[in-house]
């Protein structure tokens, strides 16, 4: 049964009496920003984690207090989880990266370390539909070896496994003046898709509610699309017709290369479009599943600038 995406919290007074504080890494990524904004809406006490102290100035004004780490330093994470109620934590993508899944096994690690040492007691995980699968997945490899590094650790442990964020869509939009959907994905098949906004709300709910032990929560939008119902929501927009082209799978990794993507990135993200597209990324079940309430149309009118 899918559960929806609800609003939390409790009264004013409830919060004041739990100045836990929760830090949120990746503060200046989609989903994070939403994660410490909600909780700070919420009156809760946020710590966010930045690489660029210029971008921390605004949290502080926000709000939050701020500490400057890099996900490759052990020491400084530790110091910016320290006291910490609950962490968000996610894996930013190195596109710069040529080894990603030894890459992102190296920086889950370096993040549990430092979770472990400062003790926190419960962590959301950014993961994926499909991070319960061994093989096939293209770059969600990377966040079920990461799943797996937190399950080892003594943190309890919520793994937010999200569907095809909708903002994928963005690289697409080029052809819309032309009438045109590129996309590599199969075209009338519907797969999950959600919201980067959804995802943090239901991370924030997430660290505010706790945790124990180790567990998944499914997270999709409000309905399944296809390339198909993108066009027909864009072409709603626009006011014209907008027709899919389907490309083929294996003219991916050269277009993706041709644009400036390592052979290694390209390659990963046409095996994961693969797996969208033969029905290996999927659920696992047997977790909630939640839907978020950010449709489709809200998110692609933002991409269009509409």
């Amino acid at each position: 049964m899918a559960i929806a995406l609800l609003g939390f919290g409790g009264t004013e007074s409830q919060r004041s009496r739990r100045p836990a504080v929760f830090v949120v890494l990746g503060a200046s990524g989609n989903t994070g920003k939403v994660v410490a904004q909600t909780l700070l809406s919420q009156n809760r006490s946020v710590r966010v984690i930045v690489r660029d102290a210029a971008k921390g100035e605004a949290w502080r004004k926000a709000g939050a207090d701020v500490s400057l780490a890099d996900v490759e330093e052990s020491a400084a994470l530790k110091r910016a989880f320290s006291g910490a109620e609950g962490a968000y934590v996610l894996l930013p993508p190195n596109f710069s990266s040529s080894q990603v899944r030894a890459d992102n096994n190296r920086r889950a690690s370096t993040i549990a370390t430092a979770i472990e040492a400062a003790g926190v007691p419960h962590v959301v995980m950014l993961s994926s539909i499909g991070a319960q699968q061994p093989s096939g997945t293209g770059p969600v490899l990377a966040l079920r070896d990461a799943e797996a590094t937190f399950t080892r650790g003594r943190a309890a442990a919520t793994f937010l496994r999200a569907a095809y964020f909708m903002e994928n869509w963005g690289g697409a939009l080029s052809g819309v003046a032309r009438g045109v959907l590129p996309t590599f994905l199969s075209a009338y098949k519907a797969i999950p898709l959600v919201a980067t906004r959804d995802a943090g709300i239901a991370a924030a709910r997430l660290l505010a509610e706790g945790g124990s032990g180790k567990r998944v929560i499914e997270l999709a939008g409000p309905h399944e699309y296809s390339p198909r119902d993108v066009a027909a929501t864009l072409a709603r927009m626009v006011e014209k017709p907008i027709a899919v082209r389907e490309e083929p799978e294996e003219a991916m990794r050269p277009a993706l290369m041709g644009a400036g993507m390592n052979s290694e990135w390209a390659r990963l993200f046409q095996e994961l479009t693969h797996g969208l597209n033969v029905g290996t990324v999927v659920w696992e079940g047997g977790h909630p599943l939640w839907r978020g309430e950010t449709d489709l149309e809200t998110v692609l009118s933002t991409l269009i600038g509409k």
